[in-house]
């Protein structure tokens, strides 16, 4: 037992499964017995009410049924509850109970027993009001400064203060600006309410402003012209710049002038008229706090708990005591009982009520004496030496993660079949004529122990595969092989971006520690054949676009880098080769036969990338097998920038006809809504009138509007086209500017990344103001003129609005710069940044 923990007096558990929160616990003479002993009155989320008269008892069974005075069940959850004058021609204490939807003020009443079990105690309902709106919290007092009784405010979840005055509802006004509810306090001293705002500051509102302020019905109305009252604004306002937990006025002295606010992470104490007194950093998370009276003038005395289950005492900003209690309050409160004065009466939010004090009491448990050993030296040794060696590794490798064990717990291996499925699985039989071919994915999953809820998901290049089998399939995956298959086809009318999928396999891998598993993900990427979008055709003559392709190694045949088109090539000599996409567009390939040069043309500049990226990986294979190692491949002719940028264009042009739409529908739907508002009218109105043609003018804005709206989703579909045009454009130049300079593996992913940001646009972001930020970062970190214009730069850097160009020549300007100062030298590294 430490010497610093909470002296357990009394305690006691709360029903099963019910939950408490910050207002449900009030101490005081809750049924008038005139003693000064104060009895404790806990409301739960369930509506259980509770009432308790704790007191010492020597053995520890039946304390909480002896000690428990009154337990009813009410209706309705009970929110906070609170002690006060609150009947009318009546100077004794009644309990207010805060419902949801509805505030009720009992008496407590006890008659003494002649027998055994004590005296009876009764809870009687004396008036209740039902409340309009949601209630969030309370607070009660002599409101104006009446004395003899207390009335009620109520705040609601939509910021309504509402005012109850003994039996009678008073009024109800709205907080400006509004947005969540936070702690709402009286302050008697100045007659005003206290509460902080979603701007996270404290306000003071007087009750006299509020009384003679707008009355409002609805929120919406709180600020109306033609209201005959006042605008409602705070008499002061103290930014915190954090949410308030609670706030507390304390009134146990008349020279006492001090509000304590309780933050998330600080403590404040201000005067009546907002000015600061103090401010305490907290270290911690606290949970709750109560000022009380100190023995020192002034001086305030602050109880202070934390989600470490600490009780800290202060006197103002000093640690005076630590005390250390069985679990996290979320109230805590000062009571006098009979045997004890000064109680810490705390409450947890799973309903443990705990009664203690603090002392220091000391223990006498005794550690018990262990035999005394020699030490074995060479063990001892041996064992350092093996931490040392820990350490030594741990701080070497400085990994962020634990490395993975040998066995693995799930293996993924994904393989895809070498033939086409004979028949086709795809769901389009079809396209101009060209029939639509599927390939089988075989996906194996073992793995060396059993694993919980395992989720497989597969995700192949967006808008055109589909998965014959689903695409996210849960499996729960016990110690054995697992396997599925899935056929993927080409599922549209143009061609994808890139021909890579990928699968995650997320799981939970049960440990000693944690059965239910750590969760963990593992991903895995596959590739599919060429053949899947595209079947051999003749040589096309005339193009638009060429490429042209450096090696520097003898020419190869292409019969035998594409083997399976060279089949039903009419090329005999294998130095030609056409590849018929399905959606139509056709790119050829022409080997020299003198040089070592391969060119790609095609009519469609974004359709050659898929072909020149497969060539060059089959060179690569194709070399490798023969065991060349000094393969080089390059690009020597000028950059395809014009040809890039009509894609660009296009997909810009796509974009502003999407926002024209948009605006467009905004406007012709604001003016079906009006011509509905008036038809409604009409029709409302007792007397008819004619309709003066806005039935006529109703169907015209609705067939308007359907065929805006019509225009607007065709559109739509030609930028989602657009944009994967785009991707593809992007990936080409990408790959030609790595071959011209001979870009590093790390460099080219850079480049990647800033030229091709996102994977898919947006309503709010898309990628010409993607692309143009992170482009115009690099001409102005590692791809500067000079290292100081470098740092000037990083340290004038600041955050741009992204939105919607007005055109695309600051893109292509910035673009065609990268291009120039990447061909000078420029080196791209993300250093700079460090």
């Amino acid at each position: 037992m430490s010497l610093f923990k909470a002296r357990d007096w009394w305690s006691a558990v709360l029903g099963e499964g019910e939950e408490f929160d910050q207002g449900c616990l009030c101490v005081g003479d809750v049924d008038n017995s005139g003693t000064g002993h104060d009895k404790v009155v806990v409301g739960s989320y369930m509506g259980m009410l509770r009432m308790f008269s704790p007191h010492a008892s020597k053995s520890s069974e039946d304390v909480q049924a002896d000690a428990q005075l009154l337990e009813v069940q009410l209706q309705h959850a009970i929110i906070q509850v609170e002690l006060g004058k609150f009947v009318s021609c009546s100077d004794l204490l009644h309990l207010a109970v805060l419902h949801p939807r509805k505030v009720s003020v009992y008496s407590v009443s006890g008659t003494a027993g002649n027998v055994e079990h004590g005296d009876q105690y009764q809870l009687k309902l004396l008036y209740e009001h039902n409340l309009q709106r949601t209630a969030c919290c309370m607070t009660h007092g002599a409101f104006g400064g009446v004395s003899g009784h207390h009335s009620l405010c109520v705040q609601s979840m939509d910021g309504m203060l509402m005012f109850f005055e003994q039996e009678s509802y008073s009024f109800g006004r709205f907080l400006p600006g509004f947005l969540l509810p936070g702690p709402l306090v009286y302050n008697p001293r100045t007659d005003s309410f206290l509460t902080v705002s979603s701007a996270r500051q404290l306000e003071s509102y007087k009750y006299e402003t509020l009384a003679v302020a707008t009355e409002a019905e609805r929120q919406e109305q709180d600020f109306s012209v033609g209201s005959g009252g006042k605008r409602l604004t705070p008499d002061w306002a103290f930014v915190l710049g954090e949410p308030a937990l609670d706030v507390c006025v304390p009134s146990f002295s008349h020279s006492s002038s001090f509000i304590f606010v309780l933050g998330e992470r600080n403590l404040y104490c201000l005067r009546d008229n907002g000015q600061i007194h103090f401010m305490k950093k907290l270290e911690f998370n606290p949970s709750c706090f109560l000022p009380y009276a100190s023995v020192r003038d002034g001086t305030t005395n602050l109880l202070l708990c934390n989600h470490t289950n600490m009780l800290l005492v202060y006197q103002d900003v000093t640690l005076k005591w630590a005390a250390q209690l069985p679990f996290a309050p979320v109230a805590t409160r000062l009571a006098n009982f009979p045997q004890l004065k000064g109680v810490v009466t705390s409450l947890s939010s799973d309903g443990h009520l705990l009664c203690s004090y603090m002392g220091t009491d000391p223990s006498f448990f005794c550690t018990p004496k262990v035999d005394a050993r020699e030490a074995d030296y060479e063990q001892v040794e041996a064992e350092m030496k093996k931490l040392q060696k820990s350490i030594r590794e741990a701080t070497r490798t400085q990994d962020l993660l634990p490395k993975s064990s040998t066995d693995e717990d799930l293996t993924v291996k994904v393989a895809v079949s070498s033939s086409m499925d004979d028949p086709s699985q795809a769901l389009i039989p079809d396209i101009d004529g060209l029939p639509v071919p599927s390939v089988t994915v075989f996906i194996v999953l073992q793995n060396s122990r059993v694993l919980h809820h395992t989720f497989l998901s597969i995700y192949i290049c967006p808008f055109k595969f589909y998965a014959l089998a689903q695409a996210a399939l849960t499996h729960v995956v016990s110690a054995a092989l697992n396997s599925l298959k899935f056929s993927a086809f080409l599922n549209g009318r143009y061609l994808p971006a890139d021909l890579r999928g990928d699968i995650t396999v997320s799981y939970n891998s049960p440990t000693e520690l944690n059965p239910a598993g750590v969760p963990k993900v593992l991903q895995s990427t596959f590739h599919l054949p060429l053949a899947l979008v595209c079947v051999s055709s003749a040589p096309a003559k005339t193009t638009k676009f060429k490429i042209t392709l450096d090696t520097n190694q003898a020419p190869v045949q292409l019969s035998s880098i594409f083997p399976e088109f060279s089949i039903k090539s009419e090329d005999k000599d294998g130095n030609s080769l056409a590849f018929q996409f399905l959606p139509g567009t056709k790119v050829t390939l022409l080997a020299s036969k003198t040089s070592q040069r391969y060119r790609v043309q095609s009519d469609s500049f974004e359709d050659m990338w898929l072909v020149v990226r497969e060539l060059l990986q089959r060179f690569d294979q194709h070399f490798s097998k023969l065991g060349v190692k000094d393969f080089k491949k390059s690009f020597s002719g000028p950059l395809p920038l014009q040809e890039y940028f009509l894609s660009v264009d296009h997909h810009f042009q796509l974009r502003v006809k999407a926002k024209r739409y948009q605006d467009l529908l905004s406007e012709q739907a604001v003016q079906f809504r009006a011509i509905q508002r008036r038809l409604l009218t009409r029709f409302k109105d007792k007397t008819p009138a004619p309709l003066q043609n806005l039935d006529t003018l109703l169907d015209a804005t609705y067939n308007q509007v359907m065929s805006l709206a019509d225009a607007a989703e065709e559109n739509q579909a030609q930028l989602e086209e657009a944009f994967v045009h785009l991707r593809g454009s992007t990936q080409l130049l990408v790959l030609l500017l790595a071959l011209a300079h001979g870009l590093t593996p790390e460099q080219t992913a850079i480049l990647e990344a800033t030229l091709l940001p996102l994977l898919q646009d947006t309503p709010q972001l898309g990628w010409e103001e993607s692309c143009d930020a992170a482009v115009s970062h690099l001409l102005r970190t590692c791809l500067s003129r000079s290292p100081r214009d470098q740092a000037t730069s990083l340290a004038q850097a600041g955050g741009q609005v992204l939105g919607l160009p007005r055109d695309t020549q600051r893109l292509k300007r910035h673009i065609s710069l990268l291009c120039e100062r990447i061909a000078k030298g420029g080196r791209l590294t993300l250093a700079s940044e460090a």
